[in-house]
């Protein structure tokens, strides 16, 4: 009779990590004032329960901890009341006329109101470094959020427009 042996490694645990959000931020500027926008974000889906924490758990290192985050609910399905970020609760709610589509608000105890443009999760790469880019700027003149997305967009429409007259 043969016997076989077979080693097996131990399991091991490897703690899970959400990816990181994706974000370019504007420099902290010794300025004072608001600003129409601190840079943008990037989510990956429009899945708020999903998308909040890992932005909030990026940002609370660099701005204090978030503790309260407002959306426009035009472009989220579902808004959740609350996140859990770090063992904290961080209140999440929403306003209609008063926030612009395309923004996040977000509010830390220490740092003040910090406002990001969001860059839908169907943008393509290219465009999303595009409004990245003009988002996170210092050097640019001030722009709502709205209107960058609407350049962004009538950019990429005569970008598609025009490769397709050269397919021709």
């Amino acid at each position: 009779m043969m016997s076989a042996i077979t080693e097996h490694q131990a399991v091991r645990a490897v703690p899970f990590r959400a990816p990181t959000a994706r974000l370019a931020l504007k420099p902290v500027s010794p300025s004072p004032g608001q600003v129409e926008l601190d840079g943008a974000w990037w989510p990956r889906s429009r899945d708020l329960n999903h998308e909040l924490p890992a932005l909030a758990d990026v940002l609370d290192p660099l701005w204090g901890r978030i503790t309260r985050i407002a959306v426009n609910p035009r472009y989220w399905p579902v808004i959740p009341r609350r996140i859990f970020v770090n063992g904290q609760v961080v209140k999440v709610g929403w306003f209609t006329t008063e926030l612009d589509p395309h923004k996040i608000l977000l509010l830390s105890g220490t740092s003040g109101r910090w406002d990001l443009l969001v860059i839908p999760p169907e943008t393509t790469a290219t465009s999303a470094a595009r409004l990245m880019a003009a988002a996170s700027a210092t050097s640019a003149p001030q722009s709502t959020a709205t209107a960058l997305m609407t350049v962004e967009q009538a950019d990429d429409s005569s970008t598609s427009y025009d490769a397709a007259a050269c397919r021709q």
